[in-house]
Formats: structure tokens, C-alpha cells, sequence
């Protein structure tokens, strides 16, 4: 069982004034979506941000959508879910956890989040792509050894919290603080605009992007009119770069998005393999 520090909100309020920099080739499309090799002992990066009102009505599309009753309040504390994989990937292993806060119980069963989870970062799209720089991923639990990053499930209010709701950018969130992936479960419920109402790829994309920036890799703008967007760009706000950029105006999120017109498909997958996929 964990529980939340009190400073961690300090800490990722901090890191939206400072976020971590992009490190490899983590911007470009598919080919070139690798990431670094250094196991996460870096400060804090606090990801997408913050629902509530939008502040800006050119972007509606980072308010949370309509749907189902979501988890709102928890305990903040955690139990790891039982479960274990064999190593998946060749190169540099990254042992996880994956959690969920006391308090939060979805209507499709906890252990259906647990199962994605795995199911996510076990598939060749995902991070343990040869593409992706040398990385193998097996989950473990309790009874193994000790992780390098857990991925955690909070409630809505937890996460707002812990990812930085009240820090200028008021929508729900998922981030990664140390190391903590943390995905809100109103986003695991509702999903993002961007996505149309596809919560199965939402949540794979939610996943790879929060585990991404443990390999170091920073946010991601649309490099091509109408091709997938690249996994570390912050799709739950947005596919188009003119709304990231004034996302970035209001709280910085360590990435400079230029205001091009660009706009992407939404894509869940370092590595997809696609019909977009080089």
C-alpha cells in the first residue's frame, strides 16, 4: 500500500514551469519514435494537464467528453494488482507495477485495467518496438522485485491533485512524476474528443504515451498534414498544433509547438502498423 506525498503536487505544479525536454528522435513520425536507454531518474515531468471549464473556447477539443459515471474521489493510497509477465522486448529491462488507488472500482471490473495495461506495453507497437532504442518490459508484483516505474490508477480527483488541475490548465489529466505514471480514470471512462468516442484506443494511447516519458522522451508536435500523430504528442488535448501552441502559451509543457495548421490523425502507438505507417 502507498500513499501520495502531500509536496508531489508542489513538485508537479513546478515541473509545468520547467518540463522535461524531448530527448532522441521522439517527435518524428513512426520510423523515428525511439527512446532513450536511461532507467527514469530525472525530476518530475508532468504530462497532458489538466477538464473543468475550458478557459479558451477554440479548445473544446482538451475538455473531457460526455459519458459515463466516473470514479471521482479516493484515498490515495494503493494495492498493486496481482499478475506477473515474462520479459517482453530485447535490450535494457524495465521491471513495472500496476496499481490501483483504494476507492476507485470500474463498472467493467479494476482487473480489466490491469490486463490493458499489460496488454499495451506487451504489444511489438509499443515501446519494446527494435525501434525504440533497446527496451524489454516485464511486469511484476508484490512478491517480485522492485519496479522501475508503476503505472497507477487514480480517481478524478486524485489525479487533478497530483497532475496539476489547478495550475492554469484546468482539464483532466494523466501525467508521469518520478516514478509514477499516473492515468485518471475519468480519462480511462471518457476518453478525449480527439479520439471520437474510441476508448479502447484512447486508453492504449494514454499507456504509451505516460510510459514513454519514463524513456526520457519529451511532447511531440504533428510533423505532416493528415499522417498518425506521433505517441508523445498530447492528443488528449489535441491532434492540431495551432491549439497545442496556445495550450503552451498559457502553462508551458516543456515543448515548443509551432502554430502551422497542422493537423494529425489521433494514434496510439510509438510504432504503429498501420496503413500510415512508413
Amino acid at each position: 500500500m502507498f500513499a501520495i506525498p502531500v509536496m508531489i503536487v508542489l513538485s508537479a505544479l513546478a515541473t509545468f514551469q520547467a518540463a522535461e525536454p524531448p530527448r532522441g528522435n521522439a517527435g518524428k513520425p513512426e520510423a523515428s519514435a525511439g527512446a532513450t536507454r536511461t532507467k527514469a531518474s530525472t525530476p518530475p515531468v508532468v504530462t497532458e494537464a489538466p477538464k473543468g471549464k475550458s478557459y479558451d473556447s477554440e479548445l473544446f477539443s482538451a475538455e473531457l467528453p460526455p459519458g459515463a459515471p466516473i470514479p471521482k474521489n479516493g484515498t490515495g493510497t494503493f494495492d498493486v494488482v496481482p499478475g506477473t509477465s515474462s520479459r517482453v522486448g530485447s535490450g535494457e529491462l524495465y521491471r513495472y507495477t500496476i496499481e490501483i488507488e483504494h476507492g476507485v472500482t470500474l463498472t467493467e471490473g479494476n482487473d480489466t485495467f490491469a490486463r490493458l495495461v499489460q496488454q499495451t506495453l506487451s504489444d511489438p507497437r509499443s515501446w519494446t518496438n527494435p525501434r525504440g532504442g533497446g527496451i524489454s518490459l516485464q511486469r511484476v508484483d508484490e512478491e517480485g522485485p522492485p519496479p522501475d516505474f508503476r503505472v497507477t490508477l487514480l480517481s478524478q480527483n486524485t489525479a487533478r491533485e497530483t497532475c496539476g488541475y489547478s495550475s492554469g490548465l484546468p482539464y483532466d489529466s494523466s501525467c508521469r512524476i518520478g516514478e509514477r505514471v499516473y492515468i485518471s480514470a475519468a480519462r480511462w471512462v471518457r476518453g478525449a474528443v480527439s479520439f471520437d468516442g474510441d476508448i479502447g484506443t484512447y486508453r492504449r494511447y494514454a499507456i504509451n504515451h505516460e510510459v514513454g516519458h519514463v524513456f526520457g522522451n519529451g511532447h511531440a508536435a504533428c510533423p505532416e498534414q493528415g499522417v498518425l500523430a506521433p505517441v508523445m504528442m498530447q492528443q488528449t488535448f489535441s491532434v492540431a498544433n495551432n491549439e497545442l501552441h496556445r495550450l503552451n502559451e498559457r502553462v508551458s509543457q516543456g515543448t515548443d509547438i509551432p502554430a502551422n495548421g497542422l493537423v494529425c490523425e489521433p494514434n496510439a502507438w510509438p510504432f504503429p502498423l498501420g496503413k500510415h505507417a512508413e
